[in-house]
C-alpha cells in the first residue's frame, strides 16, 4: 500500500490556498455572467454518450471516458465538454422561443491531457447565447471574455480571430471524407504547406492555390485586405471577412488597448464552429486561456437548429497565471464554552470576519490563517485586541 495515496496522471489534488482562489474566481465570474443577463445551468457529469457526443465531431469522442451503466446496459460517458449538454437543456427543457443566455461552472473529464502541465478533470467555466444569429451576439459574449479576464486579474493578453466558413468557402461544393478533412484541418492549423499540396489528387489546382493562400493569412488586423484580394470569390468567404471586419472595428472602439490577431487558417474545432471563433492568449503563454465562438448546428441533433455563441475556460488554469490575492486577515479567539464567548464569535462571523477558535493543547502551534486580531475578556467583555 506505498502507493496507494498516488492519483493518476494528470489527476491532482487542489490544497487549500490554491482551492480559495479557484472558488473566489469562481463566484465572481457567474456574478460578473450574471449582471449579463445570463441563468445558471448545472448539467449532471454522467450522460447517455450517444447524447453527450452529437453532433461534436471525432476529437470530443477520443477526450471522453466511457463505461456501461448497469441499470441499463446502455453506454455512458462522463462528459469532457458542457456546451453539448447546455445545448440539450437550451433544446429540450427549457424550449423557449427568444434569446437565452446561460453559463455554467463545473468539472469535466479527459481522457488525455492537452498539454505536459495540464489537468485532466478542468474546471470548466462558460458562457452561451441562444436564440440570435447576428453578430451583436458574438460580439457580446466576446466582450463577456474580455470581462471575464479582466476580472480575473489579467491585463495582457491578445484576442485572435478566425472563421470557419473560410476554409469551407475555398473548397466549395468539393467534398473530402471526414477521416481526410481532419487531416486537411491538422496541416492547415500546423502550416504545413507540403501537407496541403498532399492533396492535389483529390482537390483541383484551384482549390489547392486557395488554401496555399490561407495559409500565410495570420498576422495584424490589416490583412483582412489582403484576404479580399488574394482568396476566391465566394458567398461564405465574402460574408466570413465582412464578419471579421465588423467585430474588430467594434472591438477597437471600446478597447483600444487590446491587441487583436488573426490566423485565417488555424481551425481548432473546425467540426464544431460554424463562423467567427476566437481565443484569448495571455503573455507568456503558448497556449489560449480561453476559447469560443459561434455553432449554430449544435442544437441540431436534438431536434432544434438554434443560432449559438459562446465559450469557456479552465479555471484551474486561469488561476495559474494571474497573482495570488492576499487572504484577509482572520481573528484568533480562544475556545471556550462559556455563553458570551460563544455570542461573541458568532456574531464577528455573522460580520463576515473568520474566527479561529484556538482548541485546547494546540496553543503554540502556527494559526492555519494569519490572524491580526485576538478577541479578549477585558473587564468581564468580549474585545478584539491587534496582535
Amino acid at each position: 500500500m506505498a502507493s496507494a495515496w498516488l492519483l493518476p496522471e494528470h489527476i491532482a489534488d487542489v490544497l487549500p490556498s490554491q482551492a480559495r482562489r479557484i472558488e473566489e474566481l469562481r463566484r465572481d465570474l457567474l456574478d460578473m455572467a450574471r449582471t449579463y443577463g445570463c441563468e445558471l445551468v448545472m448539467p449532471p457529469m454522467l450522460e447517455h454518450l450517444d447524447s453527450l457526443l452529437s453532433g461534436t465531431g471525432q476529437a470530443l469522442d477520443l477526450m471522453t471516458f466511457k463505461l456501461v451503466d448497469q441499470l441499463s446496459g446502455r453506454s455512458l460517458g462522463l462528459r469532457a465538454d458542457t456546451t453539448p449538454q447546455v445545448a440539450r437543456i437550451d433544446a429540450h427543457l427549457l424550449n423557449r422561443e427568444g434569446v437565452t443566455r446561460l453559463c455554467y461552472c463545473g468539472p469535466v473529464l479527459h481522457t488525455r491531457a492537452e498539454g505536459l502541465t495540464a489537468t485532466r478533470e478542468p474546471l470548466q467555466f462558460g458562457v452561451e447565447i441562444y436564440g440570435h444569429a447576428g453578430l451583436e451576439a458574438d460580439l457580446e459574449v466576446q466582450e463577456l471574455a474580455l470581462d471575464a479576464l479582466h476580472r480575473a486579474g489579467l491585463t495582457d493578453f491578445t484576442l485572435d480571430l478566425g472563421d470557419a466558413r473560410l476554409v469551407r468557402g475555398v473548397l466549395g461544393d468539393h467534398r473530402l471524407s471526414e477521416e481526410r478533412l481532419a487531416v486537411l484541418v491538422e496541416a492547415m492549423g500546423a502550416k504545413d504547406a507540403g501537407g496541403v499540396a498532399s492533396f492535389a489528387g483529390e482537390l483541383p489546382a484551384s482549390v489547392i492555390d486557395g488554401l496555399q493562400t490561407l495559409l500565410g493569412l495570420y498576422g495584424d488586423v490589416g490583412l483582412l485586405a489582403q484576404a479580399r484580394e488574394r482568396l476566391p470569390r465566394h458567398p461564405l468567404i465574402t460574408a466570413a471577412l465582412d464578419d471579421l471586419d465588423w467585430l474588430v472595428r467594434h472591438l477597437r472602439a471600446t478597447h483600444p488597448e487590446l491587441r487583436i490577431g488573426l490566423d485565417l487558417a488555424d481551425l481548432p474545432g473546425y467540426a464544431y464552429y460554424s463562423g467567427v471563433r476566437f481565443a484569448l492568449y495571455a503573455q507568456g503563454c503558448s497556449d489560449a486561456v480561453l476559447r469560443g465562438g459561434r455553432y449554430d448546428e449544435v442544437g441540431a441533433v436534438f431536434g432544434r437548429r438554434r443560432p449559438a455563441v459562446g465559450f469557456s475556460l479552465d479555471l484551474k488554469t486561469l488561476v495559474g497565471l494571474i497573482p495570488a490575492t492576499q487572504l484577509r486577515a482572520a481573528v484568533r479567539a480562544p475556545w471556550g464554552v462559556a455563553p458570551d464567548l460563544r455570542a461573541a464569535v458568532r456574531r464577528l462571523r455573522e460580520q463576515g470576519e473568520t474566527v479561529v477558535c484556538v482548541l485546547p493543547g494546540h496553543e503554540h502551534e502556527n494559526d492555519e490563517f494569519e490572524c491580526d486580531r485576538e478577541l479578549v475578556n477585558t473587564s468581564g467583555q468580549w474585545v478584539l485586541r491587534a496582535l
